[in-house]
């Protein structure tokens, strides 16, 4: 298409267009460098928004479709949206600069709107003026250099125009990248600065350096698995900037169908009795042999104790919700055997994973073991979470499964595999092996389990491998004997079950 193929009322405006679409650019870019990854970010309100209206059906697609890759296209799309909004306030303001003839001003005519409404997302209007001022800077530059937008502007304005543009969006792309830092990395042993620094007992560094040590004892030493106690653990949640609440900013509210409200600062929770327990979670929207369920060694108080110190009367559920606007329901009587914890293997519980303090219910899916918390609701019936709003059901125990993680050549001529058991709170007593396709069974040797309520357990199995290739099945045997059903049942609406075969040759 030749430049005079384009319409004159719309050649006129493009550069206006290009120096909003800038100075969007360049908000975002300065609220990340005012707040950084946290939810004083302008993009941390749009990608909750994003989370909580989106139809159902769209998340359960990211899940099973896109896995991983939607998270990121969520928060992909909300910095696509800020960066829209914003510069549509900043092209707002530098047009009311023109046509009032006060062209000076269309700067600020740009970043006070823009300013206002990340102060408004926020709640944070200190840190919202690095917004403002990016949008101030870029129109102001676009001002400086003439009146872009018409047809008599010299090349050499038009030049610095594009140069500033492009400085800004270069900045605002800079940002961007080191944002990414602030990203989910699920890794236990991450610094987690706004935690705690002490576990509520003088022993406790020795107690659970002795746990983890025994874990690590207990654990099969085979390249691709994952010892018992995870060395990365999965990180999955509805918001992609997590929380950043300091303990001393922190409280645990008891609320709803109750005598009285009950509160609970950090300081109440780990002055009392800490309680060490290993426990597996396990994702609902994992697929069957996927690589969300992970294990840790938890240090925190039984939530048990604090309903009876608040002095809750028995109620059918409870709505636990979270600094991030996540909410979740389940019933109480699994409530009362959670845990409130603030340590995970030995050192503050990491930001990602929950700082200051998250739930563990053993046993039950992971959508219920609710990061951030800071309330729960009682309640006198049954209500519907964040999840079963979107059409999944994963508030009950969890489902048993049996992974195959491991296919590898043994120096003796035996093929070995190995994988994960899990059974929640049932435990794992058997995992069966078939290399035939599931015409014959032998059974795998097991880890010793750790002590915990709910935890995996390691499997491995050697064998001689026929001629060619080969269908290998594995399947588990719970602790109450009950074997695992064999249809792959997905992951939605309640979790994935099944056998999990693999070709081998």
């Amino acid at each position: 298409m030749q430049r005079d193929d384009i319409p004159a009322a719309v050649r006129s405006r493009l550069p206006g267009v290009v120096v909003a679409l800038a100075a969007g650019g360049a908000a975002v870019a300065g609220s990340y460098a005012a707040a950084g990854f946290t939810p004083a970010y302008v993009v941390a309100p749009v990608d909750g928004a994003i989370a909580q209206y989106i139809p159902g059906v769209f998340i359960t697609f990211a899940i099973l479709v896109l896995g991983d890759l939607g998270a990121k296209l969520s928060l992909l799309s909300a910095t696509v949206l800020s960066m829209g909004l914003l510069g549509t306030l900043a092209g707002l303001g530098r047009a009311i600069a023109e046509e009032a003839g006060v062209q000076p001003l269309a700067g600020p005519l740009a970043g006070v709107p823009v300013w206002g409404a990340v102060a408004a997302l926020t709640g944070r209007p200190v840190l919202a003026l690095g917004a403002g001022v990016g949008a101030l800077f870029v129109v102001g530059i676009a001002s400086l250099a003439g009146r872009v937008g018409t047809d008599d502007v010299a090349a050499a304005d038009r030049r610095r125009v594009v140069g500033g543009v492009a400085s800004l969006t270069g900045l605002g792309a800079v940002g961007w990248l080191l944002g990414s830092r602030g990203g989910a990395t699920g890794s236990a042993s991450e610094d987690a600065p706004n935690a705690a620094t002490g576990d509520g007992d003088g022993d406790v560094n020795e107690a659970t350096m002795q746990a983890l040590a025994e874990a690590d004892e207990k654990s099969f030493d085979i390249d691709g698995l994952e010892p018992l106690v995870s060395e990365r653990f999965y990180v999955v949640d509805t918001s992609s900037v997590h929380p950043q609440t300091a303990p001393d900013d922190w409280s645990l509210s008891i609320t709803g169908a109750v005598d009285s409200a009950a509160r609970f600062d950090f300081d109440d929770i780990t002055e009392r009795e800490a309680v060490r327990e290993f426990s597996t979670l396990r994702c609902v929207g994992e697929r069957l042999n996927g690589k969300k369920t992970d294990t840790a060694l938890w240090t925190g108080v039984r939530v048990g104790d604090l309903l009876e110190a608040a002095d809750v009367p028995d109620r059918c559920c409870v709505m636990a919700r979270a600094e991030d606007g996540f909410y979740e329901e389940f019933p109480v009587d699994a409530l009362r055997e959670a845990l409130l914890v603030y340590r995970m293997n030995g050192k503050p519980l990491p930001r990602d994973h929950g700082a200051p303090a998250r739930l563990v219910v053993p046993g039950h899916w992971g959508e219920i073991h609710v990061k951030w918390v800071n309330e729960l609701e009682i309640l006198d019936e049954p209500a519907e979470g964040y999840w079963e709003e979107k059409g999944w059901h994963g508030t009950g125990p969890v489902n048993t499964i049996a992974k195959l993680y491991v296919t590898e050549d043994m120096d003796d001529g035996r093929k070995r595999l190995a994988g994960h058991a899990y059974a929640g709170t049932r435990g794992i007593s058997a995992v069966e092996v078939s290399a035939d396709g599931g015409d014959t069974w032998n059974e795998a040797e097991l880890s010793e389990p750790l002590p915990g309520r709910a935890v995996w357990r390691q499997w491995k199995y050697a064998y001689e491998p026929p001629g060619g290739s080969h269908e290998v099945v594995v399947r588990a045997i719970d602790g109450e004997g009950t074997l695992q059903p064999e249809a792959d049942s997905g992951p939605y609406p309640s979790g994935a079950s099944g056998w999990v075969s693999q070709e081998v040759s």
